[in-house]
């Protein structure tokens, strides 16, 4: 077993307004830094790179350094945090943003000092990827480049997500995503395109239907966990990508199923209540249950 690595991840940390069938909650804290830091800081130290606006909750600062995410490079700057508004449809499978309002992140300008870390695995959340390149070119010394990406991006910013994908070891995609990304409507077809970008692996997330791992020598399919009453599907993805990137921070970096597996069941967790409060008090015993769980449905499959 290697020695735990430190985990640095550039996001959005924001306050979200949710609706779904469940429940109408306001203010809620978010964002994909926040809900990745969270996930991946039950395995090992996250250092959270991002920006907030001075309407910040002291106590939400106060969180993150009781649950090991280092908030160094966390900017506080004069003007509102990131915030969002959104309804679920009943069945969950549609989401309409009402307002996006990007306060201080809209003149977000990471900037990290490469000399504080040794060798971290680096996370590049789903955000512009002009921003997730500076990253890469500040943290040059990463053991790992993992990004994560979304429709938003591929519309608009396609060449440059194509760049920053060329520079990264694992793609975190969903479905659609991949299809939008590829023009194959076949997903193992999709992956492998995305492979000759030069990536170790793609990893496709179907939502409740689980998730692909294509790489050049295999291809595995992961179930997602049963069964789950669903409050909330924001940052599902995000800390799915936290317990992936945390296991692998704390074992074999080539350990992808395992991995998968992990962040596989924390994501049942934060889909289990709202915001971050699935994962706020998360333990390992309790995520290793469902480990087990998902480890029994594929020695079914």
């Amino acid at each position: 077993m290697e020695e735990k690595k430190e985990i640095v991840v550039v996001g959005s940390v924001a306050y979200d307004d949710v609706k779904t069938i469940k429940g109408d909650k306001k203010r809620l804290l978010g964002g994909s830094g926040t809900y990745f830091s969270i996930a991946a800081s039950l395995f090992t130290k996250v250092n959270l790179v991002g920006v907030v606006g001075d309407d910040f909750n002291s106590s939400d600062i106060e969180m993150f350094n009781k649950n090991s995410i280092d908030t160094k490079y966390l900017k506080k700057e004069v003007g509102s945090t990131f915030h969002w508004g959104g309804i679920y449809s009943d069945d969950f499978s549609e989401r309409e943003t009402i307002f996006t309002n990007l306060g201080v992140f809209e003149n977000f300008d990471p900037e990290i000092d490469s000399n504080s870390f040794d060798n971290p695995i680096l996370f590049l959340a789903n955000i512009q990827p002009s921003l997730q390149m500076k990253v890469i070119n500040q943290v040059n010394d990463s053991d790992l480049v993992v990004l994560d990406t979304m429709n938003l991006w591929i519309e608009n910013n396609l060449n440059q997500l194509i760049q920053v994908i060329k520079k990264s070891d694992i793609l975190l995609i969903n479905d659609e995503e991949a299809i939008q990304i590829t023009n194959e409507n076949n997903l193992q077809n999709a992956g492998e395109k995305l492979l000759d970008f030069g990536l170790r692996y793609v990893i496709i997330k179907k939502g409740g239907k689980g998730s692909m791992i294509i790489s050049d020598s295999e291809s595995i399919k992961i179930p997602a966990v049963p069964n789950i009453d669903v409050y909330d599907p924001t940052g599902a993805g995000d800390s799915f990508a936290g317990g992936f990137l945390g296991y692998l921070s704390k074992n074999d970096s080539t350990d992808i199923i395992n991995a998968v597996i992990h962040g596989t069941a924390v994501a049942s967790y934060t889909v289990s209540n709202f915001g971050i409060k699935g994962i706020e008090n998360l333990e390992l015993h309790n995520l290793k249950k469902r480990v087990k769980l998902i480890n029994n449905i594929m020695k079914d499959m």
